[in-house]
């Protein structure tokens, strides 16, 4: 429904799951159907509301502490800190900090936060658009990520002016991938299998961001292949994961999916995903 308020009387009308002739094991069957396994850090946050956590005003002090590119490469090197860059996506292929991870804050941040990183424990370092800083560290306390060590002051430009050692993500729109098609695989579609099997360019292989780690073999050593997903948000998570792991032979398609499909590229005929 567009509404967001209702009363309960219509509700008992028309949801689903409020049938009143419903029994106990139907309304699990129904609320469950097609549900998928919870989040790795979701027992970890049954841990924090049980036994307690940081007060978010320690939080957001520790989080929010500047440090210049020399404090951040030092506490990066000296730690196990995860470097976390929340930048646009198109930023963050343009330059990075070598072995970052991005996962966007204007995309679904902290289910990805969760799912990707998992451990609530596991120190991050930031890397934020200016101004956005204090938003990263509250929007990552409320999924339980309570130690953010810092972020680095004046961003990327800091690190780069600095000369810094960087890294790049290879790109390449989807008019230009439909011109090299037929010898540019392999491809990986990173999307959710359902997704995947809805619709899908045609030889495609499929490697979920969200299990990506378990399909690290699967991906060429030498030989140079392409990354796609709806629009392109996922497939940069997917690259900044592989690139981390030291896989760097691969080129991303901008706009993902939404674009190819403007193209001639031969896809897999569509298959309702309601139907899956």
């Amino acid at each position: 429904m567009k509404e967001t308020v209702d009363t309960l009387g219509y509700q008992k009308k028309v949801n689903y799951a409020l049938r009143v002739s419903m029994t106990k094991e139907e309304f699990i069957k129904e609320v469950t159907d097609g549900l998928l396994p919870p989040p790795s850090y979701f027992p970890d946050n049954v841990k924090l509301n049980k036994k307690g956590y940081d007060d978010i005003s320690e939080v957001l002090q520790r989080g929010t502490t500047a440090l210049s590119p020399t404090e951040f490469e030092v506490i990066a090197n000296e730690t196990n800190a995860i470097v976390l860059d929340v930048r646009h996506q198109d930023e963050f292929v343009k330059g990075h900090i070598p072995r970052s991870i991005f996962i966007g804050l204007d995309g679904s941040f902290a289910p990805w936060v969760g799912t990707l990183i998992a451990d609530i424990k596991q120190p991050i370092l930031l890397v934020a658009q200016e101004n956005r800083e204090e938003e990263t560290v509250t929007r990552l306390s409320r999924v339980g990520f309570d130690h953010t060590l810092g972020y680095l002051q004046g961003g990327f430009d800091a690190w780069k002016n600095a000369t810094k050692e960087y890294d790049t993500v290879s790109s390449i729109t989807s008019e230009a991938f439909q011109k090299v098609y037929q010898t540019a695989l392999p491809v990986f579609d990173v999307r959710l299998d359902a997704e995947f099997t809805s619709e899908h360019i045609l030889e495609a292989t499929n490697t979920p961001v969200d299990y990506i780690n378990n399909h690290l073999a699967e991906f060429p050593k030498e030989e140079t292949f392409y990354v796609y997903c709806t629009g392109g948000y996922r497939s940069v998570i997917a690259a900044s994961i592989l690139k981390s792991r030291g896989i760097h032979n691969l080129i991303n398609i901008k706009g993902g999916f939404k674009a190819i499909e403007e193209t001639t590229i031969p896809v897999s005929e569509f298959v309702c995903p309601s139907s899956l």
